[in-house]
């Protein structure tokens, strides 16, 4: 007995899929055989993806929009339907530090905090609403949302994106019991450490392998990780499995409760 995930004639949407995470959930996705709608902000680099994913055999086009504004993550949810003729996956991955640096939680004002909030939290719901709204229409779908492992635990200079994305979690749970009945699953994936290249130039390289070296895997969670992992929810194999929160952290849940420190001088840790 052989088992394969194939998710021929099924039509994927990646927001944030130019780079990083969201590039290699797109690629995986095409590889198993769905038509990809490939967005982000940025046109150069959703035609990479794009490119990437059509020498490999698949099909994708790139869909171009900035989802910090509201009227525009309507008009992608939209388009991306109209091109693939239905919704069928959707993975809601844009979220981010909004541009902003690790900083002390008492340094981070109100600017600050909406920032990160409505980039990483109502970002995600928006899209999902819009996601929920087709797949209600047509009778079903997965959805998707990219929380963090900073979730899991303390999270020191970072407290208002583990914030905004532990909320991810919450809102996650909320949507799968509504959308249940309209045979929609909702999963979250929390990512450990990625390098991705925004992460690479937050931390410096001293810190970011300490945070590698206190997992119990000693390793950092690949991108291409988090692309197996959403194949696999996107598929009838987890069919009955919906508002769970997927790690895939390298097992940092489970030993690194106090990450290493980040830019606070030793003395100003709390014992």
């Amino acid at each position: 007995m052989s088992v394969e995930i194939d998710h021929s004639g099924k039509v994927a949407l990646v927001t944030g899929s130019g780079a990083g995470i969201g590039r290699e959930i797109a690629c995986w996705m095409a590889q198993a055989g769905a038509s990809v709608a490939v967005n982000d902000v940025r046109g150069d680099t959703a035609k990479q993806t794009v490119a990437l994913i059509a020498d490999e055999g698949g099909t994708a086009k790139a869909f171009v929009a900035d989802l910090r504004d509201d009227a525009a993550i309507d008009q992608l949810v939209a388009d991306a339907e109209t091109w693939g003729g239905r919704l069928d996956i959707a993975v809601n991955n844009v979220g981010m530090m909004a541009g902003r640096s690790p900083t002390r939680f008492v340094d981070m004002d109100g600017a600050f905090w909406r920032d990160l909030v409505d980039q990483n939290l109502i970002l995600t719901a928006l899209c999902a609403r819009a996601e929920a709204l087709v797949m209600m229409e047509q009778g079903g779908g997965v959805i998707i949302n990219v929380s963090s492992g900073e979730t899991t635990r303390p999270s020191p200079m970072m407290s208002s994106y583990a914030a905004a994305k532990a909320a991810i979690n919450h809102l996650t749970w909320s949507m799968a019991v509504e959308l249940g009945p309209h045979n929609i699953r909702v999963n979250a994936i929390a990512p450990g450490t990625t390098p991705t290249e925004l992460i690479r130039e937050a931390f410096p390289a001293d810190h970011y392998e300490a945070i590698v070296a206190a997992t119990p895997l000693r390793r950092e969670t690949l991108p291409e990780e988090l692309g197996r992992l959403s194949v696999y929810l996107a598929s009838d194999l987890a069919r009955c499995t919906t508002g769970q929160l997927i790690l895939a952290d390298a097992g940092a849940f489970l030993s690194r409760t106090r990450p290493p420190n980040l830019g606070q001088d030793a003395s100003e840790e709390a014992p």
